[in-house]
């Protein structure tokens, strides 16, 4: 999710009766203990309950039918993601479909409904400010790992692994295991101090070859941070190489670790 265009577009909307805008941010943290025994589907009832009774005393019935429009859509959503949720659940929508924004996050958010004129985007800026667009980069030998990332939610992984016999790097889609053929079985063991040997020995130039791919990806996505992940001299090579600034290096071995558990340690 790049959080750049639609943050541009909710800052300009602005709508008048009968067309105003939804906002919700809903706790549905697990975790918290105010949220135990799913106390979100009460707050979440009276949320949308409240709105429908000023509006009923309000009169206006072109306004309640966009409001209505709304509420069908949120409790939709709401009952089709039950068994997805993380945190916090962020949405913005119109009755007319103009805007229809609905996101659940992994980062926390204080529970709080609106129906006015143009959207709240408090809660909202001070997540992105905490949790910019991310990119962790890990490095283990012969492979390289990114994961795009921003609200502390995974967007994107791929691996680059080095094809030893062309000295290219080739980008394997999603989660990818070399099968290096380098263990510790058996007779493996002097094949794989050879690749270590000679890996040591062409790294800086290897990772040199690497790092303007890397600088790509990282324009591309926008990223606002980027993290090294991996041993201290491999990224330091990295490092070096590219253009990027690096905003910090973590020195342990995490590519085969599950994405989200990388992001909680490094972010």
């Amino acid at each position: 999710m790049d959080l750049k265009p639609l943050l541009n577009k909710l800052e300009h909307y602005h709508s008048e009766k009968p067309n105003k805008v939804f906002t919700m941010y809903l706790n549905t943290d697990p975790a918290d203990p105010d949220q135990q025994g799913g106390k979100w589907r009460l707050q979440l009832k009276n949320g949308l309950n409240n709105f429908e009774s000023y509006l009923q005393e309000d009169g206006d019935s072109d306004e309640k039918r966009n409001y209505w429009a709304v509420k069908e859509k949120v409790e939709n959503f709401m009952n089709e993601n039950e068994m997805n949720l993380k945190k916090s659940v962020i949405i913005f929508a119109t009755g007319d479909g103009d805007i229809w924004f609905a996101d659940i996050l992994q980062m926390p958010v204080k529970t709080a409904f609106y129906w006015e004129e143009e959207p709240v985007l408090d809660q909202l800026k001070e997540l992105q400010q905490t949790f910019p667009k991310t990119g962790i980069i890990l490095t283990q030998k012969n492979q390289i790992k990114y994961i795009d990332a921003d609200l502390g939610t995974v967007n994107e992984t791929n691996v680059y692994e080095l094809d030893l016999d062309t000295e290219d790097w080739r980008m394997h889609q999603g989660t990818h295991k070399a099968d290096s053929n380098l263990g510790t079985g058996g007779g493996k063991t002097s094949k794989k101090d050879e690749f270590n040997e000679r890996f040591e020995a062409n790294r800086y130039r290897w990772y040199k070859s690497i790092a303007p791919k890397l600088d790509k990806v990282a324009k591309d996505h926008g990223w606002e941070r980027i993290y090294l992940v991996g041993e201290s001299d491999e990224v330091n090579d990295l490092e070096d190489h590219m253009n990027k600034e690096i905003e910090g290096k973590i020195n342990k071995n995490l590519l085969d670790h599950e994405e989200m558990k990388v992001l909680e340690e490094v972010v």
